[in-house]
């Protein structure tokens, strides 16, 4: 049964992901790889907010759960991406946008992934354990 809800998250993470990209590219235009760096940034925060609001409290069936957590976010967010972005920066040279790309994709995603956690965990009342305080 999850596999089942995984292949169904995946399919709609995957196209999310690349109609949140092909929006963003034509929005944004630049060399800079925004989209990818949105998509990481929120499924950051969605992943910490899910696991704490929705997963911790058993709020549904553990194959729906898996279904959106690994299915959905999993195909919606992508690292393998970013890593052959990060390179093609390199490689053309733009070393600034290369370096704020890796830094703002590490930092930011740690803290939308804390302030996710911490909105889940205010919003599901206190949680014994919990990461955020």
């Amino acid at each position: 049964m999850k596999v089942l809800f995984v292949g169904i998250g995946g399919i709609i993470g995957s196209l999310l992901r690349y109609y949140t990209g092909v929006f963003t590219h034509t929005w944004w235009g630049s060399e800079f790889p925004l989209g990818t760096l949105l998509i990481n940034l929120i499924g950051s925060f969605f992943l910490g907010w899910f696991t704490y609001r929705i997963i911790k409290r058993n709020v549904l069936h553990p194959a729906v759960a898996t279904g959106i957590g690994t299915g959905i976010v999993g195909s919606f967010t992508t690292f393998s991406t970013f890593s052959v972005e990060t390179v093609t920066l390199m490689k053309a040279q733009l070393w600034g946008f290369a370096l704020l790309y890796v830094l703002v994709s590490a930092i930011g995603g740690l803290l939308m992934s804390w302030a996710g956690c911490k909105l889940g965990s205010q919003s599901a009342g206190k949680m014994k354990g919990g990461l955020p305080s």
